[in-house]
C-alpha cells in the first residue's frame, strides 16, 4: 500500500498526459480541414491571408491541401469544382428571317485559378444550383444574336464555327461569373417552316436520281459480269470438252499402236530380212558375174584378142609385103627407066617407066587396105563364135551387170513417198517385195529376148 501510494502522482502525471494528447487530437482534428481535389474550401473570418479579389474582401482560399480554422473565430464552406452542364432550347430567328429552334449543352465548371474561384465564392457560394440558369441566361442572348446574322445554310454547314463564335462572346460574362466553358454543342436544328425540308427536296431528288443511275450502272455491270462469266464458262466446257476428246484420241491411239505393237515388230524383222536376203541375192550376183568374168568372158576377150593380134600381125605383115613389093617394082622400074634411058634416051621410055611406079603404088596400098579388112573381119568373126559357143553365159553376164537398173526402176515409185505404213504385218512386207520382184520378173523376158535378137549384129547385144 505504502508502494502504490509513492507510485500515484507518477499515475497521475501519466493520465494527465493521456487525457492532453486525446484532447489536442480531437482538437486538431476538429480545427484541421483538408481540400478535396474536386473543391475549393473558402475560410472566412479570422485571417492572415491577403486579399483574393481586387474589391478587398478578405478570404482565404484554400484547394488542394490543408489550413487549420479556429472555431468561433473562423467560418468554412466548401465550394465544388466539378462539371455542370445546361441544357440549351433557344428559338431564334435567322438573317433570312425563318425562325429556327437551336438545340444544344453547355459544360462548365468554376476556373481553377484564384480570381476564378473569387468571384464564384461570392456569386454561387451556397447556392450553386443557381449557376445553371444564369449560364442559361448568358448562352441564350449570344445564341440569338449569332444567329440572327447568318443564315440557315451556314448554321447547318458550319456548326463549329456558330460554337466558337458563342463561346468567345461569352467568355467575358463567364469570366466574371467565374465559370469557365469545356464545351458547347449544338446538337440539332429545328424548323417549324419547313424550310431546312424544302432545301433538302432538290437534293434529295438528285441523290435519288443518282442512286437509281448507280443501280441502273451497277445492274448493267453485274449483267455483263454475268454474261461474261457465262461465256467464260461456255469456253472453259469448250476447252474442257476438247481436251477430253483429243485424250479419249490419244489413249485410242495409244491402245491402236499397242495392237499394232507386235505386228509392226514383226514386219520390222521381216523387213530386215528381206533386206539381208537382197543383200545377199546382190552378193551372188556379183560372185556370178565374176564367175562370168573369170571363165565366159576373158577367155573370149582373150582369143579375141589373140586373133585380132594375129590378124593385124598378118596385116602388117602383108602391108609391109606389098609396100616391098611396090618400093621393089619401083626401084625396078626406076633402073629399067634409067637403063632406057641411058639406052635409048627417048622421053617415051621414061613415060611408061613413070607410070609402073605410080601403078606399083597403087597396089601396094590396095594390099594394105585389104589386109586392113581382113584383119577387122577377123575379130568380128571371132566376137560372133564366142556368142555363139557361149550365147547363155554372155546373156546372164548382161542381165547381172544391168540387174541393179531394172531393180532400182521397180522400186522408183516408192522413193516419192514420205511416210509407209504397212498392214497385215510380216505379209504385208512380203506381199510388198513380191510386187517388186514380180515386176524385175517381167522384165527379163524381153531383156533376154533383145540380148539373143543382138548376135546378128556383129555379137553386139542391143541395150534394153
Amino acid at each position: 500500500m505504502p508502494l502504490l501510494l509513492a507510485f500515484l502522482p507518477l499515475i497521475a502525471i501519466i493520465v494527465a498526459v493521456v487525457v492532453l494528447l486525446v484532447v489536442i487530437r480531437v482538437s486538431v482534428k476538429m480545427m484541421w480541414q483538408v481540400a478535396e481535389p474536386n473543391e475549393a474550401l473558402i475560410i472566412s473570418g479570422l485571417t492572415r491571408g491577403r486579399p483574393a479579389t481586387t474589391d478587398g474582401m478578405d478570404f482565404k482560399i484554400v484547394t488542394g491541401k490543408g489550413a487549420f480554422v479556429v472555431p468561433g473565430l473562423q467560418t468554412v464552406r466548401a465550394l465544388s469544382l466539378t462539371l455542370n452542364e445546361t441544357e440549351l432550347q433557344v428559338n431564334c430567328v435567322t438573317s433570312q428571317g425563318i425562325q429556327v429552334v437551336v438545340q444544344g449543352v453547355v459544360i462548365f465548371k468554376i476556373g481553377d485559378s484564384t480570381p476564378f474561384i473569387a468571384n464564384a465564392a461570392r456569386r454561387f457560394l451556397g447556392q450553386q444550383p443557381k449557376m445553371e440558369s444564369q449560364v442559361y441566361n448568358v448562352f441564350e442572348g449570344h445564341l440569338r444574336s449569332i444567329i440572327g446574322s447568318m443564315t440557315v445554310e451556314e448554321i447547318i454547314r458550319e456548326r463549329d464555327k456558330l460554337a466558337s463564335q458563342v463561346r468567345s462572346a461569352s467568355g467575358i460574362e463567364m469570366e466574371k461569373l467565374g465559370l469557365v466553358v469545356d464545351s458547347l454543342q449544338i446538337k440539332d436544328l429545328e424548323d417549324p417552316t419547313g424550310y431546312i425540308q424544302n432545301l433538302a427536296k432538290p437534293h434529295i431528288a438528285q441523290v435519288k436520281m443518282e442512286a437509281r443511275i448507280a443501280e441502273a450502272t451497277r445492274n448493267r455491270e453485274a449483267a455483263e459480269k454475268e454474261a461474261e462469266a457465262a461465256s467464260l464458262i461456255a469456253d472453259a466446257q469448250s476447252v474442257s470438252a476438247i481436251r477430253q476428246s483429243a485424250a479419249a484420241a490419244n489413249a485410242e491411239r495409244a491402245r491402236a499402236n499397242a495392237a499394232q505393237a507386235g505386228p509392226l515388230a514383226e514386219a520390222t524383222a521381216r523387213q530386215q530380212v528381206v533386206v539381208q536376203e537382197t543383200q545377199v541375192a546382190m552378193l551372188e550376183a556379183d560372185r556370178e558375174e565374176q564367175k562370168l568374168q573369170t571363165t565366159v568372158r576373158k577367155p573370149a576377150d582373150a582369143r579375141a584378142y589373140a586373133q585380132r593380134t594375129e590378124a593385124e600381125a598378118q596385116k602388117a605383115a602383108d602391108i609391109s609385103a606389098a609396100e616391098a613389093r611396090a618400093k621393089k617394082t619401083e626401084v625396078e622400074a626406076q633402073a629399067n627407066a634409067t637403063a632406057a634411058a641411058a639406052m635409048a634416051g627417048a622421053t617415051k621410055i621414061t613415060g611408061e617407066a613413070e607410070a609402073a611406079a605410080t601403078r606399083a603404088r597403087g597396089e601396094a596400098a590396095a594390099s594394105a587396105i585389104k589386109a586392113k579388112a581382113l584383119a577387122e573381119a577377123d575379130g568380128i568373126k571371132a566376137r560372133a563364135e564366142a556368142l555363139g559357143s557361149n550365147q547363155e553365159a554372155v546373156i546372164s553376164q548382161q542381165l547381172a551387170e544391168n540387174m541393179p537398173a531394172i531393180v532400182a526402176a521397180a522400186a522408183e515409185p516408192f522413193g516419192h513417198v514420205g511416210q509407209l505404213t504397212v498392214l497385215n504385218g510380216g505379209d504385208g512386207v512380203n506381199e510388198m517385195v513380191g510386187g517388186i520382184l514380180a515386176q524385175v520378173g517381167s522384165y527379163l523376158p524381153a531383156l533376154t529376148e533383145s540380148l539373143r535378137k543382138g548376135k546378128g549384129d556383129g555379137g553386139r547385144p542391143s541395150q534394153p
